[in-house]
């Protein structure tokens, strides 16, 4: 087992830049990949497709139609490929693998199955992480204000938050489930800098790591004076297409998280890698929600997460038992209805901020409330409201969580449908609605009436 070390040192200011995508590349040497890689994607992509024109073939490839065009003379004079028709202009010359380039076809299939466009170094892409990385745009007060303005939070938190992102180490959000935590945790997206380059996969010694997840990077327009149309003959002026303009990923785990989902995913059937979650939220956020709930405990993942935490890298291995070290450039943000004194020492020591997230007070509740009648669809009642901070909180010791307004209301507009009425705030309904989603005691006689009443009469 040998260990590949990319350079760790930042990437000159200027290089590249958040919100931009590299330059197309204008030679093979220009791609970082070997030319006998690109000959197998570029045999295996024709066997799939029959024959390809050059436009075509470079939009899959994602690469220059000159580009590719290069690739295609060189497999010419292997014997590997053969011209079946020849068009008004150089891209409409359409290309076939011959007996020998289809057997080259089918041994690259055997090796991997791998289709779509060509990856992206890996030394390329460690350097255009760290190149992007969030710390190089603080979060200012002002920023912070101005990005949770619509959400009702304390200013004291929203400043907290803010600064523990300027720190740029794990923080831990911790307090009673219903609290709001991991709708804070995800907000934090709010205080992230523009969108970042992604690309779909990269590349370690010939073997492909995917990278873009639909599911984790949300593509944003591309500029137009840089994009071009892919696989265009001319690409000096054009975007390299292996890259996605994304806004910065948001990736969250639950209780699912285990150790071997931090490690690459190799699929035997297609011969190629999955990355993990981690790498697929490079330049943003990760979340690890409910801590203390995974299959794996606080202290093996911390033990996992030791090197990345401190030193902003992380180690992956290959099939072969080459090691290789990618950017752990990232927020990292934990979400636990665990105390800080749940945790292990160690464990804290590495977490930048430890931030409580309790309790609302009665105004920042009625914010809440007001807010969710309206999403509801459920007219707004200040009666309503009262009942619910001056007897049924106080009455069964509930404290005020921000969950509550929106889970009682979402009761009572349900609740409302299937009795074909308007949904109301009386005190009946809210009585119900109590007793449906904490079970802490029977709904009064007056309540259960109401939840009965004739669906033929309206409620005022």
């Amino acid at each position: 087992m040998h260990l590949l070390q990319f350079p760790h040192a930042p990437a000159p200011r200027g290089a590249a830049s958040a919100g931009s995508l590299p330059a197309a590349p204008q030679t093979l040497e220009d791609t970082g990949l070997s030319t006998g890689f690109l000959t197998d994607l570029l045999a295996k992509t024709l066997l799939q497709g029959g024959t390809g024109r050059l436009v075509e073939l470079g939009t899959r490839l994602c690469l220059g139609g000159a580009l590719v065009d290069t690739l295609c003379q060189a497999m010419r004079r292997d014997g590997l490929l053969e011209v079946t028709r020849r068009g008004q202009n150089e891209a409409d010359v359409e290309f076939e693998l011959t007996l020998a380039g289809r057997a080259r076809a089918l041994d690259a299939f055997s090796r991997s199955a791998y289709l779509g466009p060509a990856p992206v170094p890996a030394e390329a892409y460690a350097a255009r992480v760290r190149a992007q990385a969030a710390d190089r745009h603080p979060v200012t007060l002002r920023g912070a204000r101005a990005a949770f303005a619509g959400v009702v939070l304390a200013d004291e938190l929203v400043d907290r938050l803010g600064t523990a992102m300027n720190a740029a180490r794990p923080m831990l959000l911790h307090g009673p489930a219903g609290s709001g935590k991991t709708y804070i945790a995800r907000g934090l997206a709010r205080l992230l800098p523009g969108p970042v380059a992604v690309p779909h996969a990269i590349s370690v010694q010939d073997e492909v790591i995917r990278v873009f997840d639909p599911l984790c990077h949300r593509p944003v327009s591309a500029d137009p004076g840089t994009s071009g149309t892919r696989g265009g003959l001319d690409s000096r002026q054009r975007a390299d297409a292996r890259w996605m303009l994304c806004e910065r990923p948001v990736v969250a785990c639950g209780g699912e998280l285990t150790l071997e989902m931090l490690d690459l995913g190799f699929d035997p059937r297609a011969g190629y890698y999955e990355a993990p979650p981690h790498l697929k939220a490079n330049n943003g956020l990760f979340i690890v929600d409910d801590l203390g709930r995974q299959r794996v405990t606080p202290r093996e993942l911390m033990n996992r997460w030791i090197v990345p935490m401190e030193r902003r890298h992380d180690h992956l291995t290959l099939r072969q038992g080459a090691r290789f070290t990618v950017p752990f450039e990232l927020m990292l943000v934990f979400s636990s209805n665990l105390s800080p004194r749940d945790l292990d020492d160690a464990f804290l020591r590495r977490i930048g901020h430890k931030i409580e997230v309790g309790p609302v007070d009665a105004p920042a509740y009625a914010r809440i409330f007001e807010d969710a009648c309206a999403d509801e669809g459920v007219p707004f009642d200040a009666a309503g409201l009262a009942h619910l901070l001056e007897r049924l909180h106080p009455r069964h010791g509930r404290p005020l969580l921000a969950c509550h307004p929106r889970d009682l209301l979402r009761l009572v507009a349900s609740r409302a449908r299937y009795l074909e009425v308007e949904p109301s705030l009386d005190a009946g309904q809210l009585d119900w609605a109590w007793h449906t989603h904490f079970g802490d005691a029977a709904p009064a006689a007056g309540a259960a009436a109401s939840a009965t009443a004739d669906p033929s009469r309206r409620q005022p």
